[in-house]
């Protein structure tokens, strides 16, 4: 199992923890994680996209001119999507781009990245979030001295933490999750991974156990 240095929120070692083995230290697949990126983004689409059709555009419905005899060719319509301003045939219309991936891929992907994240240095475990107060300015600071405050960095805590969710939602690039919501994806997006020693366990135990199978729903699915 590897053996990972807790740190507090000073930045200094007070101990150490075992994490899972065949979720920190699995075999990194890159094609697993490639399909569970794609998932994840497909799901965060929007779909909204709309065009209008020869029947919504602002237009009457009346023939322009007679059908013969003007030596012009015969138009029906001014809607007529051969005309300028007339309507758009073919084009794009609200629609999911959510699909569905096997529980068993998005873990495998999860796993992945984490033992990814850990084997490049870009893990760091905490003993806990307590934080005293809820200002952003304190928690950019803690963040300066955990070497996680040069880019995107990824907090993970369990439970509710008021001030840790304050503090962290006006810092740009910094992210706030918790265990159960976390993706693949989120993992490799951002440069540093936070973890607190509670969350680390907590991934450890659902991710390699019997309760891996809910692990990364809502990561890409829309409700």
């Amino acid at each position: 199992m590897p053996v990972v240095s807790v740190v507090n929120l000073e930045g200094k070692p007070v101990g150490e923890v075992e994490l899972a083995e065949a979720v920190f230290a699995a075999t990194v697949n890159p094609h697993l994680l490639h399909a569970a990126v794609r998932w994840q983004l497909a799901g965060q689409r929007a779909g909204t996209h709309k065009v209008k059709t020869r029947s919504e555009v602002k237009g009457a419905g009346r023939k322009l001119w007679r059908q013969k005899g003007t030596g012009r060719a015969r138009m029906g319509s001014v809607r007529s999507p051969l005309w300028r301003h007339g309507g758009t045939v073919h084009g794009p219309a609200p629609r999911d781009y959510s699909y569905r991936l096997p529980r068993k891929m998005v873990r495998g992907a999860l796993c992945s990245a984490l033992s990814s994240k850990l084997a490049e240095g870009g893990l760091t475990v905490v003993e806990g979030w307590t934080l005293e107060t809820h200002k952003s300015k304190a928690l950019r600071g803690i963040l300066n001295r955990l070497e996680a405050g040069g880019g995107k960095a990824l907090l993970v805590a369990e439970g509710e933490n008021r001030n840790l969710e304050l503090a962290s939602r006006n810092l740009e690039g910094v992210k706030l999750m918790r265990p159960g919501e976390l993706g693949a994806y989120d993992v490799l997006q951002h440069g540093r991974l936070v973890l607190s020693k509670e969350a680390a366990l907590r991934l450890g135990a659902s991710l390699s156990g019997s309760g891996a199978s809910r692990q990364g729903r809502g990561a890409g699915e829309r409700s």
